[in-house]
């Protein structure tokens, strides 16, 4: 292992296992993936370009293996999208489809600010609610608040169609 990537390991596994573990919501599985994602890191034949941050690749990288797990598992599971319990989960997994990210995404286009705009920085520009909150100058909590009800917007305009 070359010392600049063992440097980057030290300095981003927790944040990039603490990513992931928001996704996966499996200790289990966080680890496996960021332990996968640093792998492929090192190993990829490509490197880090700099066009985004290290973190910001890292977590590309361990998202997509996520993605990945969770396509497997959708084609293997008999009982597909049905059987998923909570409102977050379902809505990830439905960015993982094609044609439900595209209807997603016109239904996101035709959503009132602030909702569209808190919902896009939350999901696409994975900010956090605190930062989120900086950039409108509202509190953490007015975030929360706005990106679940943009959130429950999607999800009944979605069941509409």
């Amino acid at each position: 292992m070359d010392d600049n990537f063992e440097q980057l390991y030290n300095t981003y596994y927790m944040k990039v296992y603490s990513y992931i573990m928001t996704l996966a919501k499996n200790k289990d599985d966080a680890e496996e993936i960021t332990q996968r994602a640093f792998f492929k890191a090192m190993t990829a034949g490509k490197r880090h370009r700099g066009d985004a941050s290290e973190f910001t690749w890292l977590c590309a990288i361990a998202k997509n293996l996520f993605l990945d797990d969770k396509r497997t598992t959708s084609r293997m599971s008999e009982d597909g999208l049905e059987n998923i319990q909570s409102q977050d989960a379902s809505l990830e997994r439905a960015f993982v489809d094609e044609d439900s990210a595209f209807r997603i995404h016109q239904v996101l286009h035709s959503l009132d600010e602030p909702y569209k705009e808190v919902f896009s920085l939350r999901t696409f520009g994975e900010l956090s609610f605190n930062k989120i909150g900086l950039l409108f100058g509202k509190t953490e909590n007015w975030v929360r608040v706005t990106h679940h009800r943009a959130r429950l917007k999607i999800q009944e305009r979605m069941e509409k169609e």
